[in-house]
């Protein structure tokens, strides 16, 4: 006997998370390097404050103030909407952060006897998700480029008839999108095997001119998911905000595995507050893009492979042995990622002053 007495599956697993470190340049966990305004934070805290009062009595278990706002902000062409969108309260879902709104799917579509399904390189805490929620894990894979291999998937998907296909756009940890062409027919494929598609768009407001969100593919697929959160765009990490977007039908369905009153009010209050600020919030986005694809050019220039981004991060390579780079920058003060395929690392995109102090260290360590 062990003690204590863990399932079977869990023995001798390390918990996720990346290195927390003391660091001037901390590039590893795609955050916001912009803080919210003295404005926006008077703002939450007179929100949070009046929520206080109450804090004797449960929140609103519907949280339905938030998911108003939320389904308003879908509407809008910032968010990827870009002809009014039409997105209703009943259609939106909220939990504290994306990672609680992706556990709950799998609690209510997967579990034991079913199969979530995602292509390699992928989100790595996929497979714990399913684990968690005792669904059997699949992962198949991409093409060298990390473009989507459709193929590969509609063999993938007629073998293992998954209940859930789990899917970033763009993708984490490669930052590479998906067309709607590709969404579509994955929906198309899993509508037949009563499955559903899950489109994470975790990092949807930092997409280059031109790619679409999946958003507006919503009328035309009941079995289509689309997962956001505040924890990125709007610079809210600490807030833990996550939400989706789905057919009704879907969102009761997340009410049967939700914890009751799984949202704090004072969860719902910041939220809200930080929703009447989004042209500010988001103010740095552009910002953000146009740092990025500096960071981009410069990194190929400089003869590093560099995939496709439409998100604030970078994956590069290729390095023989890439945790000798990590530590190298990591010993001139940048920590970044050390994930993805072998060979490869992650690059959050910060501030201009923290991109030039990155790109002076990586110059310094490959030299």
């Amino acid at each position: 006997m062990t003690w204590p007495p863990l399932r079977a599956e869990l023995q001798g697993v390390e918990p996720y998370g990346a290195p927390q470190l003391d660091v001037p340049v901390c590039l590893n966990v795609n955050e916001n390097p912009y803080p919210p305004s003295a404005k926006v934070v008077a703002d939450i805290a007179t929100a949070v404050a009046e929520a206080a009062s109450s804090l004797n009595r449960y929140p609103d278990r519907e949280f339905t103030e938030l998911r108003e706002g939320l389904a308003a902000y879908l509407n809008t062409a910032g968010a990827g909407v870009d002809q009014g969108g039409g997105i209703t309260a009943d259609q939106v879902w909220a939990a504290n952060g994306s990672n609680e709104v992706m556990l709950q799917l799998l609690q209510a579509f997967g579990g034991p006897g079913r199969t979530a399904v995602s292509f390699a390189p992928t989100y790595s805490m996929y497979p714990e998700y399913a684990r968690n929620a005792m669904t059997g894990w699949v992962a198949g894979r991409r093409h060298e480029d990390f473009t989507f291999d459709l193929d590969h998937a509609r063999d993938l998907i007629a073998e293992h008839r998954p209940s859930v296909v789990l899917l970033p756009s763009p993708n984490n940890p490669t930052g590479t999108a998906l067309p709607h062409d590709v969404i579509g027919t994955l929906c198309e494929l899993v509508a037949g095997i009563d499955g559903v598609v899950v489109i994470d768009e975790a990092y949807a407001e930092f997409r280059r001119e031109g790619t679409p969100s999946a958003l507006a593919l919503l009328p035309e697929h009941r079995n289509l998911v689309v997962s956001r959160t505040m924890s990125k765009a709007f610079a809210l990490a600490g807030a833990r905000l996550g939400y989706l977007a789905a057919a009704p039908e879907i969102c009761d369905a997340l009410r049967v595995v939700r914890l009751p009153y799984h949202l704090s009010a004072v969860t719902q209050a910041t939220a809200s507050a930080a929703l009447r600020h989004a042209d500010e919030l988001l103010g740095k986005v552009a910002l953000l893009r146009a740092e990025r694809d500096r960071t981009v050019d410069w990194l190929r220039a400089q003869g590093h492979e560099v995939a496709d981004s439409d998100a604030n991060f970078c994956l590069f390579g290729r390095f023989s042995d890439r945790h000798a780079v990590w530590q190298g920058l990591l010993d001139h003060g940048v920590l970044i990622r050390e994930t993805g395929p072998d060979g490869w690392l992650r690059v959050s995109i910060g501030t201009a002053e923290e991109m030039a102090a990155f790109r002076d260290a990586l110059t310094e360590v490959t030299r």
